[in-house]
Formats: structure tokens, C-alpha cells, sequence
């Protein structure tokens, strides 16, 4: 499809035309329409020739067809069957290089994909955005780099610092294995239909330095954050997988951590739940 067809020239205003898509309002598909953003992704994501890039939410294949020439291999997860014509359309030129999967992200086995990726690069569905990071990060310990698109609330709260209001367990679980920053700003108006929400670009580093977050100290931090106006011990003995004298066992690791033992889960940072998991161990 060339431009001198009489379509527009921006890609995904291109295909909205050509292949009459009309964004679903209830998988939350909102789609990239100015492509001056994806250099600020490409970027911000610092991709180089070998990586393999698994972009979440593939739309109309705006950032797909754009991510596809600069890495080794491209994969792709769309739940909507709908677009797959526009995803050829954007894919097709990159036979080989690139992959189409479609299905629920959350629900696939993301240890299955060939090659295994090394950095997520995605303008994330505002509904899975923050389930979708985590799961990449606990799945797939070969990724090093994160730049995703999310609602501006989401990104906050996965850079959040312990005792502020957006610091909960999202939080602790990326700075449990990344480092979490806030990259950029983003428009409204760079999307179509135009969200009633702000958006940011968030980019996470794994850290080399620290084990990966197991599945006790996974469950630690989901117990903990459960009851949040309750003290981090209470909230626990409240919580199926511990024992009936986990809140005294608890309450004596938040002292001999330095914290008193009525402690609140949101006054202690990631390393203090690490510390708390291999106490209760």
C-alpha cells in the first residue's frame, strides 16, 4: 500500500481507512497516530541489532512494522483477530524476522516464544498494562530492557518510592528486579481515539546485582499490600499460604529489620521485603 493510493501516509491512520477498523472501546485500543513517538521508543528502548523485541498490543502495526528492521526478530501478541489484516499489512515485508501471535498476552505461555525475547517494547493495553509488566519480568528472566507505553497513573505507581501514595505492590515487584523510571510525557493527542487519561513512557532495567524475585517473596508482597489500613503482620496471618504464628514471626523480623513491629507494608522498600521473605523462610 503506497501513499499515492489516495489513503493517508501515516500508517495507522493508512489502515484505519483501508481496512475499515473502528477501535474497540472495550479492549481499550487506543492507536498510535503520530510517529514522531516511536524514535523517543526506539530510543529510549536502545535497540541494537541482535535483540529480540516482544511488543504487547500490536494494533495496526504502527510500532510493529517500525521495531521490525532494527532487531533480529519481532514478536508480536494481538488479542483482537479483527486486525490481523492490518498486522500482515505492517508484518508481511518482514517475513521471517517477525511474528504474529494472536491471543490473551496474559494467558499465553511466553516461555514458548522462538527466539526468546530480550527487551518488551509495547504500547500496553491500558486494562493489562501493569499485569503484563510483571508477568514479562517474572517469565522472562532473558529481558533486560522494558519501554512501555501506559497510563500516566500506572507508570507513577511502578516508579513509586516507599511511603508515598502511589507505592503499592506493583511498586515493589518491578524495583524487586528493575530499576524504574519515568522516561517521558505523553500526549493525548498522539492517539486515536483520543484517551480520557494522560500516558507516559516507562522504562525498566533489569538489575544484574540481585537474584530474581521467587514465588514466596512474590506472595509476601501481595499478602502484605492485601489489607492495606491493617499492620503488614496482621494483613499476613489474614493471608492463606502462612501458618497461624506468622504475625508474631513477622512482627519479630520487622524489629530485628529495624522497623517497628506494627509496621505498614507501604513504609518498607523492596530490599525490606526481600530481607522479611528470607526471615519468614
Amino acid at each position: 500500500m503506497t501513499a499515492d493510493d489516495g489513503l493517508p501516509t501515516q500508517p495507522t491512520l493508512r489502515r484505519l481507512k483501508a481496512f475499515g477498523v473502528r477501535p474497540k472501546r472495550d479492549l481499550g485500543q487506543n492507536f498510535l497516530i503520530d510517529s514522531n513517538i516511536l524514535g523517543v521508543i526506539a530510543r529510549a528502548a536502545d535497540l541494537q541489532p541482535d535483540d529480540v523485541a516482544l511488543e504487547i498490543g500490536g494494533g495496526l502495526g504502527v510500532l510493529s512494522e517500525y521495531l521490525a528492521p532494527l532487531v533480529a526478530h519481532t514478536h508480536v501478541i494481538e488479542v483482537d483477530r479483527s486486525l490481523e489484516p492490518a498486522l500482515r499489512d505492517a508484518l508481511d515485508p518482514f517475513a521471517g524476522h517477525a511474528t504474529l501471535h494472536f491471543g490473551d498476552a496474559l494467558q499465553l505461555d511466553l516461555r514458548a516464544l522462538d527466539p526468546l525475547p530480550t527487551k518488551v517494547v509495547a504500547n500496553l493495553p491500558y486494562g493489562i498494562a501493569a499485569t503484563a509488566i510483571i508477568k514479562t519480568i517474572d517469565e522472562l528472566p532473558e529481558v533486560t530492557t522494558w519501554v512501555a507505553m501506559v497510563q500516566k497513573e500506572v507508570g507513577e505507581r511502578f516508579a513509586a518510592a516507599a511511603a508515598t501514595p502511589a507505592y503499592g505492590v506493583p511498586s515493589v515487584l518491578a524495583q524487586l528486579s528493575c530499576t524504574v523510571k519515568v522516561h517521558h510525557k505523553v500526549s493525548r493527542s498522539v492517539f486515536h481515539p483520543v484517551p480520557g487519561v494522560d500516558s507516559v513512557l516507562v522504562v525498566l532495567h533489569r538489575r544484574m546485582d540481585v537474584e530474581p524475585a521467587d514465588k514466596a517473596l512474590r506472595t509476601l508482597v501481595q499478602a502484605a499490600f492485601a489489607h492495606r489500613r491493617k499492620a503488614l503482620a496482621g494483613s499476613l496471618k489474614l493471608h492463606p499460604a502462612y501458618d497461624a504464628d506468622v504475625r508474631e514471626r513477622a512482627r519479630a523480623a520487622l524489629v530485628a529489620l529495624g522497623h517497628p513491629a506494627d509496621v505498614r507494608a507501604e513504609r518498607l522498600t523492596p530490599e525490606d521485603f526481600r530481607a522479611l521473605a528470607e526471615a519468614l523462610r
